[in-house]
């Protein structure tokens, strides 16, 4: 996937944190869904979202994905978050880390599910917009525990992804149908950052997410 502008760097998420700026504009952006539990995790009590069955080799993808980039990392112990989508009539994507695009660009197919893991950052939650649905609620989940967002089998694209992080702060990006990449949105510990739009009834096509 090709991807002319760059990640947000350590130094350019700090900045983006302490300002609240956007790195991009588009059209009006998705209106954030409840807040998160207080903390991220199991601690944080049972996930509002329905429940939804995570395809085995996608969690172990996922998993292995993220054990790689603890390896690549240079500092260890770093903060690490790897994500894969499912995208119409294609299925789950190969899992990517730390701001690296998944799904596809310029095929006009939907994100239809996000699956997501991380470490070192306290717990992760995420909700999905989806259409005819809405915000399904939020899931949260521990270092090394995957949650996953949005539907498989249903035909249903994804329109927006909130996420939150317990320690520091995360960044999110969406390509939406129209419009291509938004700009990443950003969020210090425990408040919401979303990407994509509500409403407007515009697929996502790929994301990115660092921390």
């Amino acid at each position: 996937m090709d991807r002319s502008r760059p990640t947000p760097t350590t130094a350019l998420l700090a900045a983006l944190l302490l300002t609240g700026l956007a790195t991009g504009a588009g059209p009006a952006r998705a209106d954030a869904p409840g807040n998160p539990p207080t903390a991220a995790g199991p601690a944080a009590g049972p996930a509002t979202a329905p429940p939804t069955v995570a395809d085995p080799a996608v969690h172990d993808a996922l998993v292995a994905a993220l054990r790689q980039a603890q390896v690549d990392s240079p500092n260890a112990p770093a903060r690490h978050i790897c994500y894969a989508t499912h995208v119409a009539f294609i299925g789950w994507q190969k899992p990517v880390c730390d701001g690296r695009p998944n799904g596809t660009e310029g095929q006009s197919r939907a994100i239809q599910a996000i699956d997501i893991i991380a470490t070192n950052t306290g717990g992760v939650c995420a909700d999905a917009n989806v259409q005819s649905i809405g915000w399904q609620g939020w899931r949260c989940g521990d270092d090394g525990t995957d949650i996953l967002v949005g539907t498989t089998g249903q035909s249903l694209q994804m329109e927006a992804l909130a996420v939150s992080i317990a320690t520091n702060g995360i960044c999110a990006d969406a390509y939406v149908q129209d419009h291509g990449w938004l700009g990443f949105q950003c969020a210090a510990a425990k408040q919401v950052a979303v990407a994509g739009t509500t409403g407007q009834g515009l697929r996502m096509e790929a994301v990115e997410i660092v921390v």
